[in-house]
């Protein structure tokens, strides 16, 4: 192989979920099979790049100072649903259950890692409390140690100002059985029961 195919392929082996195998048949894709495509694609990246930035109140991808959630006046001012990152978001969006607003921390609680609380955007979401706008609270982040350690914090810090604070429920998938659900899941199933009269 020559450097800049090896260089090409090293790129793109960084990207989440791509393998050695996939980053070749990428790479051989773009440099043999359809070179045509490769200006395109680079000008999108570049494009993206210089102008997708974060939101100045939520912290979603935007192209303007508000994301497209925030700036439709139809969206539930008042519920805003917290969430890791933007492909949280985006699954949410997908299954068209929450139709208020976001804000995206951008990550969750790890020591181990090195995550403390400011390198999270968290100030603006406390900012968003404090305004009054926001009368519910939805927390949905991940159901382990460093999201339950997230929501614990977040609830800490809120003003106690009245603003109901709710965490999604988890449990058994859809046409999932009790029999081959782990221990954890099935304790966050009960404990996440509701009144089924």
């Amino acid at each position: 192989m020559t450097p800049a195919l090896e260089q090409l392929q090293k790129q793109l082996k960084q990207l989440p979920g791509i393998g050695y195998r996939s980053a070749e048949r990428i790479a051989l894709h773009l440099l043999v099979e359809k070179p045509a495509r490769l200006p395109e694609l680079v000008a999108a990246m570049q494009a993206a790049a210089q102008t997708v930035r974060r939101c100045q109140v939520c912290g979603n991808l935007a192209e303007q100072e508000e994301c497209p959630i925030c700036a439709d006046e139809r969206r539930a001012t008042g519920q805003v649903c917290v969430v890791e990152n933007v492909p949280d978001l985006a699954a949410i969006e997908r299954s068209s259950a929450h139709r208020g607003r976001y804000h995206v921390l951008h990550g969750k609680l790890s020591p181990i890692r090195g995550v403390a609380p400011e390198d999270l955007n968290l100030a603006s979401l406390l900012q968003r409390v404090e305004t009054g706008e926001i009368t519910e609270l939805v927390l949905a982040l991940s159901n382990d140690v460093e999201g339950e350690a997230t929501c614990h914090y977040l609830v800490e810090r809120l003003p106690k100002s009245g603003v109901k604070i709710t965490r999604i429920g988890f449990g058994l998938p859809s046409g999932g059985g009790v029999l081959y659900a782990d221990g954890v899941t099935l304790k966050s199933a009960l404990e996440g029961r509701r009144d089924y009269s």
